[in-house]
């Protein structure tokens, strides 16, 4: 029987399959940040420290993250309802890590909030 993983492992691409978030059926919730980069001190560590954060906050479900060596990059976390993403958004210590993404890492940066209704995948599972 093949197995999500052994069915991408026969494509030319091997993928990672924790770069997806393992989301439940809809509805749930999306924040999308997209941004340009322009100073990377301390950055990773930063990046990190929001990511553990993040998945200890209640409603919490997942992250996908992807940056192109032009900067831009797009960050995708999951949750259960709006309250979870405002709850995160005040958190203190993610208040000082905007600020100072404000101050020092990016030129630019959009966040997008969205419910999502409907979602498939490809191979299904």
């Amino acid at each position: 029987m093949r197995t999500r993983t052994s069915a991408l492992r026969e494509k030319s691409t091997v993928y990672d399959l924790g770069m997806f978030a393992n989301t439940p059926k809809p509805p749930y919730w999306v924040v999308v940040f997209t941004s340009h980069r322009r100073d990377d001190e301390g950055y990773g560590a930063m990046s990190e420290r929001m990511q553990e954060l993040a998945s200890q906050q209640p409603g919490y479900l997942g992250i996908e993250s992807a940056r192109g060596s032009d900067g831009v990059g797009i960050t995708v976390s999951y949750w259960k309802d709006r309250q979870s993403i405002a709850a995160w958004k005040a958190h203190l210590e993610h208040r000082q890590a905007q600020a100072r993404g404000r101050e020092q890492w990016y030129s630019r940066y959009q966040v997008r909030v969205a419910k999502v209704e409907y979602d498939y995948e490809f191979p299904p599972m």
